[in-house]
């Protein structure tokens, strides 16, 4: 279980240095990221991240061209970080992805699979369901192929230690694309910092 996210087209992208990659398609996000994927990923949730305030004044993008491009970001109550938690079968290669719609704000659904009511959908097109079932929870890859789809299970034991790795991951990842920022973007560092620790229900003091 890795936590990816969602790249977005960044055509002709040139504020700060990103890694190659193809537009709408996953990077994983940990603390071993590279450099230039953490600019495709910060790059890629300032891309689809509105300003708390929709008629606010924006940076003077010939003055400021990397505060106007951060703009909604630094000033959005919650970054949007389209992806989540990406489950690999290694013994058969099948791949439960989070599709459509889902943000990487909400991984806590992932508990509600295993202490909560039992079942998680994490968005569509493709449409991943999780459901508990006794000591084994079912991961079905896409409920759009009905009895075609490929599915995954994993005991719950098991899902348990993997969900708490990839949250720890997703931790990882922010704490890194902070100090990222730090060399990278100073002037905008700690706003940046900031607006990732928005992600909703990602706690970075221990609980």
């Amino acid at each position: 279980m890795q936590p990816v996210l969602e790249t977005a087209a960044l055509d002709d992208f040139d504020l700060w240095p990103i890694g190659t990659f193809t537009p709408y398609e996953f990077i994983v996000v940990n603390g071993d990221t590279a450099p230039a994927d953490i600019g495709t990923a910060i790059a890629s949730i300032a891309d689809g991240t509105t300003p708390r305030d929709d008629d606010a004044p924006e940076p003077d993008a010939s003055a400021d061209p990397v505060g106007a491009f951060l703009f909604g970001l630094l000033t959005g109550p919650y970054p949007y970080a389209p992806g989540g938690f990406r489950v690999t079968d290694t013994a058969t290669g099948a791949v439960f992805d989070p599709g459509c719609c889902n943000g990487l704000d909400e991984w806590r659904e992932w508990l509600e699979v295993l202490d909560g009511e039992g079942t998680g959908g994490f968005g569509h097109g493709p449409t991943p369901l999780a459901q508990r079932l006794g000591d084994v929870v079912r991961l079905t890859v896409d409920l759009g192929l009905k009895a075609d789809s490929p599915v995954i299970e994993v005991r719950v034991d098991e899902l348990r230690t993997l969900v708490a790795r990839a949250e720890q991951d997703l931790r990882d990842f922010v704490a890194l694309a902070g100090r990222w920022a730090e060399q990278q973007l100073p002037e905008h560092a700690a706003g940046i910092a900031a607006a990732l620790a928005r992600i909703p229900d990602l706690a970075l003091e221990d609980e």
